[in-house]
C-alpha cells in the first residue's frame, strides 16, 4: 500500500503511522499529504501532521499550520505552534501576516512568536497594533517582534508598557525590547524607573539593560540597585556597573564580596576588575581565599586586570 493510500485508510492508526513515516522521510514532495492530514477527523493524526510539517516551508504548509492554531484539540494547536516557531524564511512570514487577526489569543501569540525570529519589517505595523491586545500573551509576543526589529517608532509605546502594563511578563519584555536604545535619556529614565518595579524579574531585566546606557542617572540608579532586597537583582546591577566602569561602585561592590550568594560574590569580583579600582585590591586578595572556586577564579582575574591597568 502506498503512502498516499495509507494516508486515506479508514483506520486512523494506519493514517497516523503513515504520517510518522513521512516525517522521517522529510521530503517536501509529501507536503500536500501532511497539509491534508491537518484536517483529519482524528486529533492524533492532525497533531502528527502538524509536527511533521516542522521543516517544510511551502505556502500551503505555513497557512495550514496557521489555521491549525485554532484547532479544537490542544495537542494539535501546540504542535502547530512549535512547527511555526521553527520557520527560517522571511517569505514564510508574509504568509503568516494575514493570520494575525486570528480569533484566539493563542493563535495570535503563536504567529507573533514565529514572526519575531523572521525579523520581517512588514510585521512591525500589525505588531504595534497588537500592543493593545486584551491578552497579555499577545502583547508580550508583539513586544518581542518590535524588539527584535529595533523598531524605533514603537519606542514610546514600549516605554509606556514597561512602566504601566498590568502584566509582569509584558513589562519585563518591554524593558528588554527598549534596551538597545538605553543610551537615549528618555529610555534610560524608563529603565531606571523599572528598577523600582514590584516584580524582581522586571528589576533584574532593567538592571541588565542599563549596562547599555551612558546616561549619568544610569550609574546612580544601579548603585541603588546594589541594595535591592533580592540578590538576583544585585547581581545584574553589579555586572552592569562593571561594564559601565562606574568608579563610584568600588566600595559597595567590595562589600558584596562578603554576601552569602556565591554567584553575587563572583559578579562583584568581576565588576571590580573591570572598573580597575586600586582600592579593591585588598578585598579581592581576601576573596582569593573564598570557599567557592568560581569566586576565587574571578578574584584572581580581577587582580590581574587591575595590575595590568596599573602598569599600562
Amino acid at each position: 500500500m502506498s503512502l498516499h493510500d495509507r494516508c486515506a485508510a479508514d483506520d486512523p492508526r494506519i493514517r497516523r503511522l503513515a504520517i510518522l513515516e513521512i516525517a522521517e522521510l522529510a521530503e517536501e514532495a509529501h507536503a500536500p499529504l501532511l497539509v491534508a492530514a491537518l484536517k483529519d477527523v482524528a486529533a492524533d493524526v492532525r497533531a502528527a501532521a502538524a509536527q511533521a510539517l516542522e521543516a517544510i516551508e511551502t505556502e500551503a504548509a505555513v497557512r495550514g499550520l496557521a489555521e491549525a492554531l485554532t484547532d479544537a484539540e490542544r495537542s494539535v494547536r501546540e504542535a502547530a505552534a512549535r512547527s511555526l516557531s521553527e520557520l527560517k524564511e522571511p517569505e514564510s512570514g508574509e504568509w503568516l501576516l494575514p493570520h494575525l487577526g486570528a480569533p484566539t489569543a493563542f493563535a495570535r501569540a503563536a504567529i507573533l512568536r514565529a514572526l519575531r525570529e523572521l525579523r520581517l519589517t512588514e510585521a512591525a505595523a500589525p505588531a504595534t497594533e497588537l500592543l493593545a491586545d486584551v491578552s497579555p500573551d499577545v502583547r508580550r509576543e508583539a513586544v518581542g517582534v518590535l524588539g527584535y526589529l529595533k523598531h524605533r517608532p514603537a519606542l514610546q509605546r514600549l516605554s509606556v508598557l514597561a512602566r504601566v502594563d498590568g502584566s509582569e511578563e509584558v513589562r519585563r519584555a518591554a524593558v528588554g525590547a527598549i534596551a538597545y536604545a538605553a543610551a537615549e535619556p528618555e529610555v534610560a529614565a524608563t529603565l531606571t524607573t523599572a528598577l523600582e518595579d514590584a516584580s524582581w524579574r522586571v528589576r533584574e531585566e532593567a538592571a541588565t539593560a542599563l549596562a547599555k546606557s551612558t546616561a549619568a542617572l544610569a550609574g546612580r540608579a544601579l548603585l541603588l540597585a546594589l541594595e535591592d532586597q533580592l540578590w538576583q537583582v544585585r547581581l545584574r546591577a553589579a555586572r552592569s556597573l562593571g561594564r559601565l566602569r562606574e568608579p563610584r561602585a568600588g566600595h559597595p561592590l567590595a562589600q558584596l564580596l562578603q554576601h552569602s550568594a556565591a554567584n553575587l560574590r563572583k559578579e562583584a569580583a568581576l565588576a571590580l576588575g573591570e572598573i580597575g579600582a586600586a582600592d579593591a585590591v585588598a578585598p579581592l586578595e581576601a576573596a582569593v581565599e573564598d570557599p567557592d572556586p568560581e569566586v576565587r577564579k574571578a578574584a584572581r582575574l580581577a587582580l590581574n586586570q587591575i595590575a595590568a591597568a596599573g602598569s599600562a
